[in-house]
């Protein structure tokens, strides 16, 4: 894995801005945008699906704000749920596993049900992958 530190130094005594970008194996890193922007698009395309089988979508955020904490779920008053997920630095497919793991706990499934759910919501998301690459 090679890490490659970029530095963008002002003329006018401002301070720098640092860009770490890190690769390996001919695979590049998504960018923090890149991520956020993937990861606001899981969270419709789940959202549609939950929605479809009539079930409480929770809210996401990132990152959570217990430090270290990959995954937190909060129960609000009113009766709804913020799913905080860590994005950063992290496989994509534990994100995606992250949030899917959320819309369960958030609709209290358990057994069988939980796992219907999470097919369900795997399957969406990954049909929505297969149309973008298709376009």
């Amino acid at each position: 894995m090679k890490e490659i530190t970029e530095t963008n130094d002002t003329t006018n005594g401002t301070a720098a801005q640092h860009m770490r970008v890190v690769r390996g194996d001919n695979q590049q890193q998504e960018s923090s945008t890149g991520q956020c922007l993937a990861f606001a698009e899981a969270a419709r395309q789940m959202g549609m699906a939950v929605r479809a089988l009539g079930l409480a979508m929770p809210s996401f955020r990132s990152p959570p704000r217990e430090v270290g904490r990959r995954r937190t779920l909060a129960r609000h008053h009113d009766g709804s749920v913020t799913v905080a997920v860590t994005v950063r630095n992290r496989v994509w497919p534990a994100v995606l596993a992250d949030m899917i793991e959320g819309v369960v706990v958030a609709n209290m499934k358990e057994g069988f049900e939980a796992e219907v759910l999470r097919d369900q919501l795997w399957e969406a998301l990954e049909g929505e992958s297969a149309r973008r690459e298709a376009a």
